[in-house]
């Protein structure tokens, strides 16, 4: 009989997975790889993850390897964007595509715009229309509305952009860049071709590495893959098996350890739409049952802090022209040193974010 797990100890096992019990002293590119990729809907989220989990992060080193394609900017998990290595790019996004291309043709995408296009015809003229260099969204949205006169033209881009393997070029996702998306083709950006032969089980195996032990219904929620159930089979003896508090099978690389579950755990800001929080099917390991964030939530530029491991509130900053302010929305009343904590590290992502203003801090 597999061994039962407590919530507290898939807690501290999935805060330690993601170097957010301490900040670790892994590089940029070897944090992405491990984490495979941070959540980058929108573009100083991924900077925020990263302060957040590395000790004396510097942010040009980001904007540096966006420049040189050592990281790129894709939809990939979920249908959202990501800060993945080139790497992972290339191998991750063959699983992931036929997923996203799915999407357009759904009952209800943008209204029913796309309702009898053909998804073979709309690729084929999409990667014509695209070509083989840089095209911003705004170009391509001009070039989808010509091919399709008849059509919602912001409803075809998107169609396109879930049909094309592309990506976000630079200087989309650098430091202090506001830029709107430019997207290119995988291939053309990179140089090579997309990497076909990456098994789904290695990208299983990394999935639990960052955040497992987990069921198969957290791995399909992480990734919208399906038919992860014979993966995990195959998987075999690379795997370990835990239940949870609610008897849910839980699986586990082999090796893995389990953290501690009375280890410390230190306030912690998170980005907007944080993988840490939306890659479980069950959140409750890192959100209480009463305490909902979701990505509705986050629209506004708002997300979760952790205390003691567990998500206490919300919080989102705001600049003047002199001062930029934390304002922190709290689940519950806390105890004073737990207030202090909040501001010292509040106060200290404030400086991160916006060097060049007086940092403030307040709870509303």
């Amino acid at each position: 009989m597999a061994d039962v797990v407590a919530n507290r100890v898939l807690n501290r096992t999935l805060l330690d997975r993601q170097q957010l019990l301490r900040r670790c002293d892994l590089t940029v590119h070897e944090l992405v790889d491990h984490l495979v990729g941070l959540q980058a809907q929108d573009v100083v989220p991924p900077f925020i993850a990263l302060w957040s989990r590395i000790d004396g992060f510097d942010p040009a080193v980001v904007s540096a390897a966006l420049d040189d394609r050592a990281l790129v900017r894709i939809t990939l998990m979920r249908g959202t964007i990501h800060l993945v290595s080139a790497a992972d790019a290339r191998r991750i996004a063959p699983h992931i595509q036929p997923e996203l291309e799915k999407i357009p043709f759904r009952k209800g995408f943008f209204f029913g715009a796309t309702v009898g296009m053909d998804i073979d015809d709309v690729r084929a003229r999409g990667e014509r229309l695209l070509g083989a260099e840089p095209v911003t969204a705004a170009e391509l949205r001009k070039r989808a509305a010509a091919e399709w006169p008849d059509r919602d033209s912001q409803a075809t881009l998107q169609a396109l952009l879930y049909l094309l393997p592309v990506l976000q070029t630079p200087p989309r996702g650098k430091w202090k860049s506001n830029n709107r998306p430019t997207w290119s083709r995988i291939e053309s950006w990179l140089g090579q071709p997309q990497d076909r032969s990456y098994p789904v089980d290695d990208l299983i195996l990394r999935y639990l590495r960052a955040f497992g032990p987990a069921s198969t219904m957290d791995m399909q929620t992480w990734s919208k893959l399906v038919g992860l159930k014979e993966v995990v089979d195959r998987l075999g003896e690379q795997l370990r098996t835990y239940t949870d508090e609610h008897g849910r099978t839980l699986y586990d690389v082999a090796d893995g350890v389990l953290a501690d579950p009375e280890t410390p755990a230190p306030v912690r800001y998170l980005g907007w739409y944080d993988n840490a929080l939306l890659s479980h099917k069950d959140r409750t390991r890192i959100m209480p049952p009463d305490l909902a964030v979701t990505p509705k939530s986050m629209a506004t530029n708002m997300s979760a802090v952790l205390v003691d491991g567990f998500v206490a509130g919300l919080y989102k900053i705001s600049s003047s022209r002199d001062t930029a302010t934390l304002t922190l929305s709290l689940g519950a009343k806390l105890p004073r040193r737990t207030i202090a904590a909040l501001e010292d590290e509040g106060l200290a992502l404030v400086r991160f974010l916006e060097p060049d203003k007086s940092p403030a801090f307040e709870i509303e």
